[in-house]
């Protein structure tokens, strides 16, 4: 893993036991679970594993559904999920039918994959949750046909192009949509944030960065937009992708064709509103990890080298950095730990100044036991300044001065890895004033510093210095910095 930014931030998911249970507890798989149980050789089913419509009621009726009217299509949605995750077993139609058997192509028992939900491991449960909302995804994305028989031509053929259909830009805009919902659901500290307004995710995806007050056209595409996305998110709760408050039905008479009237804060909610779960969360990075994209997750790194970590956690925010160090130390010994961390933290490269500054992060959450490790190198040139800094945090005996050489060099150190994480503009003004108001004479000696980046920083300190006057004497340390290199 490299020190570049990853394109999300780092995401808190919950354990695989605690999503595995919430797997197993979303309601489309949970009905998909009992009709692979009610399945029997007695079973029915079409061509395409579908059941056939005289067994619907009887599914229904197995999912408690028997006295609802919508109960058939509830029970065609589960049994497409028992068939498509391995749940439901689908068997070809004998060679010679019975009496009664002519319409049917085949029967149906449980599957392989049913004894997995019940004594598998919670990776198991989620592979087979992971094909489930495959299924739902499809269905999502998949084209609405108010009449069939307008698709049928003159020849009895279906006539696809009629639908003015993109698979693909279908399966995209979803993607797309969760994408954005990934990204707004994640907060500073990878945990989900409240729900997001409907009219706000669909906006994300139509409305140009850089347009201004937008069109009418592009109000209707968004409240187009809004109406298929409440049919998508009525399809992805079930399966616990979302918790989902959906459009006012009211409203939707009330906008008609028309675009959607501007929303304030009072009525937001009416115009649906709609957050990932944490189990979305672990589904939805699923599928981005699927396709090649960096979306870290804390926890992520736990296993791997201290370079890693450190690399790893450059651009992430404070409180994941901080979540992904706390569990990488977790496993293992203080002195062990801090040793690792010295010798990854060496570097003149470009990314040494962070590594160093992420170091010292982590050597501030280890104890006492620690110690040893890091009076190994109090007298190294890159290491010894971090070292005495947390000697002397920590009230510890015997810490040796630093040389002269020793401080500016640190000084340098600590203002380069700030600059490299574009941090808090005035939080580092303050560093700059603090560091030239303890040193007199700071620029006659800073520009000697045996830094890689000792005229970058010179530079920024011109720039970030209040003072007309030292500002200039930094800009001419640079100017030497960098004769001198």
């Amino acid at each position: 893993m490299s020190g570049d930014r990853p394109t999300l931030p780092p995401v808190r998911l919950n354990s695989e036991a605690e999503l595995a249970r919430d797997a197993l507890s979303a309601p489309l798989l949970a009905r998909a679970v009992r009709l692979a149980r009610w399945a029997g050789p007695d079973t029915r089913v079409g061509a395409g594993g579908e059941l056939v419509e005289e067994q619907l009621p009887a599914a229904a009726a197995a999912l408690g559904l028997g006295d609802d009217q919508d109960g058939p299509a509830y029970a065609s949605e589960a049994w497409r999920v028992a068939v498509d995750t391995g749940l439901v077993e689908v068997e070809d139609a004998p060679e010679h039918p019975g009496e009664g058997d002519e319409d049917a192509e085949g029967t149906a028992s449980a599957g392989d994959n049913l004894s997995v939900l019940t004594s598998g491991s919670p990776h198991d449960v989620l592979a087979i949750w992971l094909d489930a909302f495959d299924v739902v995804f499809a269905d999502a994305t998949a084209p609405m046909i108010d009449d069939f028989a307008d698709l049928v031509g003159e020849d009895g053929e279906i006539d696809f192009e009629r639908l003015e259909w993109d698979p693909e830009e279908e399966a995209d805009f979803l993607e797309g949509v969760l994408g954005n919902l990934y990204l707004l659901t994640v907060s500073e500290g990878g945990a989900p944030e409240g729900p997001v307004p409907l009219p706000a995710l669909a906006a994300s995806m139509i409305v140009p960065d850089d347009m201004g007050e937008p069109t009418d056209d592009i109000l209707e595409q968004v409240s187009d937009a809004m109406m298929r996305l409440d049919d998508q998110f009525r399809l992805l709760e079930p399966i616990g992708l979302v918790e989902y408050e959906p459009v006012d039905e009211a409203l939707m008479a009330e906008v008609g064709d028309e675009p959607a009237p501007p929303v304030d804060d009072e009525d937001v909610s009416r115009y649906g509103m709609v957050r990932l779960t944490p189990l979305g969360l672990y589904g939805v990075r699923a599928r981005m990890l699927e396709a090649g994209v960096d979306a870290p997750a804390v926890g992520d790194l736990a296993d791997k080298g201290a370079d890693a970590l450190l690399d790893g956690i450059a651009y992430f925010p404070e409180l994941s950095a901080r979540a992904e160090t706390e569990q990488w130390l977790d496993r293992r010994e203080p002195a062990d730990a801090a040793r690792e961390l010295l010798t990854a933290a060496r570097g003149g490269d470009e990314g040494g100044p962070l590594r160093r500054l992420h170091c010292q992060q982590a050597l501030a959450l280890t104890g006492a036991s620690a110690e040893p490790a890091v009076r190994e190198v109090l007298p190294d040139p890159e290491l010894g300044g971090l070292a005495r800094v947390w000697l002397a945090e920590r009230g510890a005996p015997d810490v040796p001065p630093p040389s002269e050489a020793m401080i500016f060099w640190l000084a340098i150190d600590t203002i380069a890895a700030q600059l490299a994480v574009e941090g808090d503009l005035e939080e580092l003004q303050e560093l700059v004033e603090g560091l030239v108001g303890q040193h007199s004479g700071f620029f006659d000696a800073a520009w000697r510093v045996e830094h890689p980046a000792t005229a970058d920083v010179l530079e920024a300190m011109g720039r970030l210095h209040p003072d007309k006057s030292t500002a200039k004497e930094a800009r001419k340390a640079a100017f030497k910095a960098r004769s001198r290199a």
